[in-house]
């Protein structure tokens, strides 16, 4: 069938109707007429939401991640095969691919732009299947590295008793921008930082306080170190520690009255008021008094002594026994 001249001049480059007309005769009678139809879009079959992913300032070396949504706004399904992704700043994670979206699904595209210098960056993806390219921009800034601050450089704690438990207080302070603590180090056992919830971050311009303990264990000078891990310039920044462990020297002093006709005196010890005594004094004492030095903090001990005559004879112990409490 030839279509008249006049319909030509009628087709539209958007729209195209066609129609045929079929004309059968029979006897002279038209019987039947059927008529076709189609119209051609130009949207795409696939939307991106947003259509541009701009990610602003990012500081070097720091990410950020913007997800960009496609739907499918068309009758027929469609099926999302590949991404491929241009600038080497930017990356794309997706669900497993191929995907294929029915009228009105979706799925989500996480993009990432992670600087590593300064300036505006671009790129694109595209997004095979659909054939549809979203352009990605961003701008890598310069990092302000701070500087952590350590306050006072030496904790000194002097002289502690063994055994016993001393605290001082340590600053942390950050300059320039926010230092982040991530991990602290102790050289020494016998010192402890208190109250520090790693990781933390300190603000620039702000500071933090925490309490270091010195338990010492040992009579003697202990030095040590606390090393703070960061993402500051001095990210191993610091701290010297030292302090000494000291012992109090205890004694027990004894005295009792002088008997007649003794050679000496023996002393005795127990730890118990009704335990064994056993005998301290390495030679016979001629004195009244005696002093014992082998003494621990926090003891108690009992004590009876007994008189020796010329012929090595020795008396019964005094009793009741004399008790004596260490501190």
């Amino acid at each position: 069938m030839r279509l008249p001249q006049s319909s030509v001049r009628h087709l539209s480059t958007c729209v195209l109707s066609i129609i045929f007309v079929i004309m059968l005769s029979l006897c002279g009678q038209t019987i039947a007429q059927l008529a076709l139809g189609g119209t051609g879009v130009t949207a795409d079959s696939v939307t991106a939401s947003p259509s541009t992913a701009s990610f602003g300032n990012v500081a070097v070396g720091a990410k950020s991640m913007l997800p960009i949504v496609l739907t499918n706004t068309r009758r027929r399904s469609v099926t999302v095969s590949a991404l491929q992704t241009t600038g080497s700043e930017f990356s794309v994670s997706s669900p497993a691919l191929p995907v294929t979206l029915h009228k009105g699904q979706s799925m989500t595209l996480n993009v990432t732009f992670a600087p590593t210098t300064a300036g505006t960056s671009g790129g694109s993806i595209y997004v095979a299947g659909p054939a549809l390219a979203i352009p990605l921009t961003g701008t890598g800034t310069a990092n302000n590295v701070g500087q952590l601050g350590l306050s006072p450089s030496i904790l000194n704690f002097g002289n502690v008793p063994v055994g016993t438990t001393q605290t001082q207080t340590l600053t942390l302070s950050a300059s320039g921008s926010s230092v982040t603590i991530s991990s602290d180090t102790m050289s020494s056992s016998q010192f402890v930082l208190k109250g520090a919830p790693l990781p933390f971050t300190i603000l620039a311009g702000q500071a933090a306080s925490f309490n270091v303990a010195f338990t010492p264990k040992a009579s003697g000078s202990v030095s040590g170190s606390l090393t703070f891990t960061s993402n500051a310039s001095n990210s191993q920044a610091l701290e010297s520690l030292s302090g000494a462990g000291s012992v109090t020297q205890h004694e027990v002093e004894l005295l009792w009255n002088a008997s007649p006709n003794v050679a000496g005196y023996n002393v005795y010890r127990s730890g118990a008021a009704n335990g064994t005594f056993t005998k301290i004094n390495p030679a016979l004492d001629v004195n009244t008094t005696y002093t014992e030095t082998n003494v621990v903090s926090g003891q108690t001990y009992y004590y009876e002594a007994t008189s020796v005559n010329s012929a090595s004879e020795e008396s019964t112990r005094s009793t009741p026994p004399v008790t004596a409490t260490i501190p």
